[in-house]
């Protein structure tokens, strides 16, 4: 018996801005979407040009405060061939949230909170 991760879901409070961030930041493009007949969800998936693992981006329509992300202890790491660009992008969009230069990583922050690590390819 076999598993393999396929997707990650983040809950958001507005799924444009979101699906905007995301293709901006990490180059994440909608693969499906899944909109609830009574407008009550829209489920919507990313993914990077490599394939294979999809984030789920949730968007309810009765919940109407921000998600309690705890202490934010989790998080997705994305790997890049570019780190120094891809560092000067997150720059410019001003959504790194902390630097670890000894470790050669750092995180963004999404428009909802969510934590993503940025690491070189090695």
């Amino acid at each position: 018996m076999r598993f393999r991760p396929i997707h990650e879901n983040y809950n958001v409070r507005d799924i444009e801005r979101s699906i905007r961030f995301y293709g901006d930041a990490l180059g994440l493009k909608e693969v499906r979407r899944i909109n609830a007949e009574d407008g009550s969800f829209v489920i919507v998936y990313l993914e990077s040009d490599g394939g294979g693992f999809q984030l789920e981006l949730t968007w309810l329509r009765d919940f109407d405060r921000s998600y309690d992300l705890g202490d934010n202890e989790f998080h997705l790491a994305f790997e890049t061939d570019d780190f120094d660009g891809a560092h000067a992008l997150h720059e410019k969009m001003d959504c790194i949230c902390y630097e670890n230069p000894a470790m050669g990583i750092y995180f963004i922050s999404d428009p909802d909170g969510y934590w993503l690590e940025i690491v070189p390819a090695r």
